[in-house]
């Protein structure tokens, strides 16, 4: 009976031990399980531009630029119409016709002979177009194909026929036409402007990418710092335990020989408890770093959870920049930053939006030509018509307005311009500071924990001598942890800051190294890769 109830609550209770243990494994992870290799810098950043999700969602941007194109382009697509029209029609007052019942010649002006045997006719006659008509950017449109007639004019041939172009019969012939727009519209027009902004879509795409990128960059090595430290801080507050719980063993010892009192059992004992809930906490924060940074580690469409036994040792120091790179590196933020090269793009937007708010000025004034659409006119022998058309508003308040309107923003981006220029610039120097001061901070925190761990070890000689209590012990093992953390954090901020140079330069928005990229999957299919189809004419 006994064995049977416990092993009832061994069943009971085993779900509830697992669920204690944190998960860490996904698909992803379990094909990573036997790493070694520590987590470096250069490897996130590579993971970040192969295949993270937000990198690819922006990288959609170059196909929507595509499409842009193509629906620009449609405004001149080349376009197959046919037309086919029929009309009845009266000769009554056609001089050339003639009644075929009396058998009458025809009445001409001037001719003395009767014409009473005229009567009006009731005639059926069209024609049918097939025609290809292009279009030009530059505001002209040329048509092209032929005519070809049917009707009651076959057995009449008194009616007019025209005769130039003719086809491949005397009911048929090659039709020409077109429209020129001789002021308002040459050269620019509403079609071709936005032809001009949407071939301004595929680098705007691509400025796009490299914000996201170098944001997604910046964010990662921040994340990657930040994980670095808790796990670090996990070690250490994991080490001080153990020293704790093996001198509460020694205490425990001189107390039953009555060399310590019994309050220094207690006050050892509390300070084991102390250092578990400091290992715990540690370890939360650890667990919450890596789920941050799995975030930017993508592998199989699903984030990796990484290992703390990944985790590198800090980097050294590098050399400061100097005035002339500092200098070199502020043109070179001017040039490449996505910020400043966004608003280059914006203003060609505008310079364009500008030149047709001034062609809107010009009066217009349209040239066209082609064949006649009646059936009646046609048929009758006017083949062709041309025409000239003159309209200009009065006082121009829509020209005016859109002008003056492009104008402004003409202006407003000006300003931003020179903002921006300089917030790029600040960016160099306030990174430059915040790397001259982490610096000075690990050389102050890394002499700060050599003299916390000299009085720890002098004060760990006391205690065994005997001349000192465990609170003091303590206090110094405390303060050895706590100058660890500060130095530990002021390594990953001089880490951070070498990171923030590269963004404020502009570096962090281009692709990371390929030879880098091919290490952990393909450079060509990228999230954020370059090389993509241009925008343009299939």
């Amino acid at each position: 009976m006994m064995m049977s109830i416990l092993l009832l609550l061994s069943v009971v209770l085993l779900p509830i031990t697992g669920l204690a243990e944190p998960v860490l494994d996904s698909s992803a992870l379990k094909a990573q399980s036997a790493r070694t290799a520590p987590l470096t810098i250069s490897e996130v950043l590579a993971r970040i531009e192969l295949t993270h999700p937000l990198l690819q969602a922006v990288g959609a941007e170059r196909m929507k630029a595509r499409a842009k194109i193509l629906k620009a382009l449609g405004a001149w697509e080349p376009q197959f119409k046919i037309n086919t029209q029929a009309q009845r029609y009266e000769t009554w007052n056609l001089t050339t016709a003639r009644t075929p019942s009396l058998g009458l010649s025809p009445c001409a002006v001037g001719d003395p002979r009767p014409c009473d045997g005229i009567q009006p006719q009731v005639l059926t006659g069209g024609y049918n177009d097939s025609r290809l008509e292009v279009g030009h950017p530059w505001g002209f449109r040329v048509e092209a194909g032929l005519r070809s007639g049917f009707g009651d004019r076959g057995n009449n041939q008194g009616i007019a026929m025209p005769v130039d172009l003719l086809g491949f019969y005397s009911h048929q012939q090659f039709i020409v036409g077109g429209s020129f727009q001789l002021l308002r519209g040459l050269m620019i027009n509403e079609e071709y402007a936005t032809y001009q902004q949407a071939e301004l879509a595929g680098p705007q795409a691509e400025i796009k990418v490299a914000q996201k990128r170098q944001d997604l960059y910046l964010a990662g090595a921040v994340q990657y710092w930040d994980w670095q430290v808790a796990v670090r801080q996990a070690e250490m507050v994991n080490r001080i335990l153990t020293v704790a719980e093996e001198r509460l063993v020694q205490v425990e010892g001189l107390a039953k020989g009555g060399k310590v009192s019994p309050l220094d059992v207690v006050e050892a004992n509390q300070e084991v408890q102390k250092r578990r809930a400091a290992v715990i906490a540690a370890q939360r924060k650890v667990e919450y770093e890596q789920y941050k940074l799995s975030l930017f580690l993508w592998e199989n469409n699903e984030p990796v959870t990484p290992r703390q036994e990944w985790a590198p040792e800090f980097q050294g120091e590098t050399p400061l920049p100097t005035e002339e790179e500092i200098a070199a590196y502020k043109a070179e933020a001017k040039e490449t930053r996505p910020e400043v090269r966004d608003l280059y793009l914006e203003a060609k937007l505008n310079n364009i939006d500008l030149k047709l708010a001034k062609n809107k000025l010009l009066p217009s004034l349209k040239l066209e030509g082609g064949p006649t659409p009646g059936v009646t006119d046609w048929v009758i022998g006017i083949g062709y018509r041309t025409g000239l058309h003159f309209e200009m508003p009065l006082f121009q308040r829509e020209a005016r307005g859109k002008v003056m309107a492009a104008e402004v923003a003409q202006q407003q981006l000006a300003l931003k311009q020179q903002y921006t220029e300089q917030q790029v610039s600040f960016d160099v120097d306030n990174w430059l500071s915040a790397q001259v001061r982490a610096r000075d901070r690990v050389v102050a925190a890394t002499e700060a924990l050599r003299l916390a761990k000299t009085l720890e070890e002098g004060e760990r000689t006391r205690f065994n001598m005997g001349m000192t209590t465990v609170l003091f012990v303590n206090l110094r093992e405390r303060n050895v942890v706590d100058s660890a953390y500060k130095l530990y954090r002021a390594q990953a901020d001089y880490a951070v800051a070498r990171g923030g140079m590269l963004y404020a330069r502009g570096v962090l928005s281009k692709p990371w190294p390929t030879e880098s990229l091919a290490k952990y999957g393909n450079p060509l299919t990228a999230a954020g890769a370059y090389g993509s189809q241009q925008p343009g004419r299939d």
